[in-house]
C-alpha cells in the first residue's frame, strides 16, 4: 500500500465529506462493510471448494495417474445394408421406387 502522507489524507477526507455529504456517509461505509463481507464469504467459500476437490482426487488416489481407456471399437454398418431412411416413395405417376429420403 502506498505511503501516505497526513496531508494527503486529509484532502482525501474531505473529497469523500464532500461527494457523499455528512449525512450519507454513515450509509455508505456500511454498505461497504456489507459488500467486504459478502465478497470475503464468497471467496472463502471458493477456496474451500477448491480443497475439496483437491482432496477428493487425492482420496482416489491410482485412479489418477491412470490414463484414460481408449473407446471401445465401434461396429461399422455393413456395406451391403440399405440406407437406414430408404423408404418407398410414389411419384405423381404412380410408380414406386426406393430412394433415400433426405430431408
Amino acid at each position: 500500500m502506498p505511503n501516505l502522507r497526513w496531508q494527503e489524507l486529509l484532502i482525501i477526507v474531505a473529497l469523500v465529506l464532500l461527494l457523499f455529504g455528512a449525512k450519507r456517509l454513515p450509509d455508505a461505509a456500511r454498505g461497504l462493510g456489507r459488500s467486504l463481507r459478502i465478497f470475503k464469504a464468497e471467496t472463502k467459500g471458493l477456496v474451500d471448494g477448491e480443497e475439496d476437490e483437491e482432496s477428493s482426487a487425492d482420496a482416489s488416489g491410482s485412479n489418477s495417474a491412470q490414463p484414460p481407456a481408449p473407446p471401445s471399437a465401434i461396429e461399422s454398418p455393413s456395406r451391403d445394408a440399405p440406407p437406414a431412411n430408404s423408404e418407398p416413395i410414389e411419384h405423381d405417376s404412380g410408380e414406386r421406387s426406393t430412394e433415400t429420403n433426405n430431408g
